[in-house]
């Protein structure tokens, strides 16, 4: 279906209006009101998830606005992690961004108006079904990213970070809208099905269109913050307020996965072997640089910053082992399903984690140093126990979500005769340990540096709970979250792409 049919985009519209009123009703609340704030904004993301879920219940795909926006299994269950991730983020944040004045004064209730809004950009990437609709998605995503960085403008880190993000944000911007630009100028259109028929048919200039691949792939590597795209990674994770961190370093995981799909799947799909091998050595990278760099780091969020670049290597790998001679389709399912259930296992454990710190905090101190971490289980053994599970399953130690989603990326890159990848990427996660055990050993066996005691809202009390029970079911029950993965991501491939393109690519040596 095409045309103007504004069902599929419901949960967009919804989201949009609810955050334009609320941001009016924002303008005449009365200084210490902002809770009002959040507490719409809190509605406004369960309303959202609320349309998702309806949508999820229609099996097929429609397509919308002239065949620019797509509605498909694979964008509700991302735009659904979304809702999800964004309402745990609003839980964790309020009493940090409310005791350090990010919501009195003349700012207002920004902090959670520009979140909304990167949150709308993210679900327009999620359904983006032509490149120009992803730019204004990734834009729309970026753009009150930079300015929420900026936010406490007292702070030289903080100043410092954004300017480094909102520069870097738009040299990865330009290399994405270069790269657009020459597709466009070797296949003559910006719809995804019809440049992924033009790849197919060969009629084009293939320099051009490889050139424009290169620079789409960097433009987007950028924003996943992969090697060797991560400059902006660490910086910006430390310096930004640690609310902004986890909106940078969560959520846009999954639209960033979405783009990688929608792009390179749906859009280039014949130029597999091209893109693929920029994966490769972009996975490798940044497992290298990630899990390397991060060993000397002090800074707790600083290093989930060159963890988080790891983490991306490990997504990549997934991405890529769906391509290799002599594959089939369900090769290709297993690869892209492993990165997806990857991605969603990062996102709900970098929120807990970072979450975690949320807790920590209090006016006048940030607990991001590892030193903060001394003693905790003295101090809180709860709180020790749910940043054991987080740090665990970072490491891919059982019975955790983190070592299903390791071993089905590995899986995944051993069916794909790439014994090597893998080799280099268990030996890299096991360097990746010692930081993670390292939190673990400061827990349980040094004295605490700070004796005060921690008292957290009862909201992010219970919202940790759940945060550490799923790493722990879902780790020890993957099957479902595996199967649902595998299942939308057949039936996109199914939709987007013929047996007789997927067997020609697959079968190219």
């Amino acid at each position: 279906m095409n045309g103007m049919n504004l069902v599929p985009a419901y949960p967009e519209i919804a989201l949009l209006l609810s955050t334009l009123g609320i941001l009016v009703i924002d303008m005449f609340l009365p200084r210490g009101k902002r809770i009002v704030t959040w507490v719409l904004s809190l509605f406004a993301v369960l309303l959202c998830a609320g349309l998702c879920l309806r949508l999820l219940s229609a099996t097929g795909t429609t397509y919308t606005f002239e065949h620019m926006f797509v509605s498909d299994p694979l964008s509700g269950m991302l735009k659904l992690c979304t809702c999800l991730a964004m309402f745990a983020t609003l839980l964790y944040s309020r009493c940090h961004i409310d005791e350090r004045g990010m919501t009195g004064g003349f700012i207002g209730g920004e902090f959670y108006i520009l979140a909304l809004f990167s949150m709308l950009g993210q679900m327009i990437v999620i359904s983006g079904a032509n490149f120009l609709v992803l730019y204004l998605g990734v834009e729309l995503m970026s753009l009150p990213l930079y300015a929420l960085v900026a936010m406490r403008r007292n702070d030289i880190r903080v100043s410092e970070a954004a300017i480094k993000y909102f520069i870097l944000g738009m040299l990865g911007s330009g290399f994405f809208l270069y790269g657009i630009s020459m597709l466009y100028g070797a296949t003559g259109t910006l719809e995804l099905a019809e440049m992924l028929q033009a790849c197919t048919q060969g009629d084009i200039n293939e320099t051009v269109l490889v050139f424009g691949v290169v620079f789409v792939v960097a433009g987007m590597a950028f924003k996943l913050g992969v090697a060797p795209f991560h400059m902006w990674v660490p910086d910006v994770y430390e310096g930004a307020p640690t609310p902004v961190t986890l909106l940078i370093g969560g959520m846009p995981k999954l639209a960033a996965f979405a783009l990688f799909f929608r792009m390179l799947v749906e859009g280039m799909w014949p130029l597999a072997f091209s893109w693929q091998q920029m994966l490769m050595v972009m996975a490798v990278l940044s497992m290298l640089v990630g899990n390397i760099t991060a060993l000397r780091q002090t800074n707790l969020k600083r290093m989930l910053a060159y963890s988080g670049i790891a983490h991306g290597g490990f997504i990549l790998l997934g991405m890529l082992s769906g391509v290799f001679k002599g594959a089939v389709l369900q090769h290709t399912v297993n690869g892209w399903s492993a990165a997806l259930f990857y991605a969603v296992a990062y996102v709900l454990v970098f929120s807990g984690a970072i979450g975690l710190i949320l807790a920590m905090s209090r006016s006048g101190f940030e607990a991001e140093q590892l030193d903060d971490m001394r003693g905790l289980n003295k101090r809180s053994p709860w709180l020790a126990f749910i940043m054991l599970l987080f740090m665990l399953s970072m490491t891919g130690l059982p019975p955790l979500i983190g070592f299903y989603a390791k071993l089905s990326v590995l899986q995944a890159v051993i069916a794909a005769d790439r014994v090597w990848l893998a080799i280099v990427a268990i030996v890299l996660s096991v360097v990746g340990a010692f930081y993670y055990l390292n939190v673990v050993r400061l827990m349980y066996f040094e004295e605490p540096a700070d004796t005060e005691k921690i008292i957290m809202p009862v909201e992010v009390r219970i919202m940790l709970a759940l945060n550490g029970l799923a790493v722990l079911i879902l780790g020890i029950l993957p099957g479902n979250l595996m199967n649902w993965c595998e299942s939308v991501i057949y039936r996109a491939l199914s939709h987007s792409l013929s047996e007789g393109v997927i067997i020609s690519v697959l079968s190219y040596s």
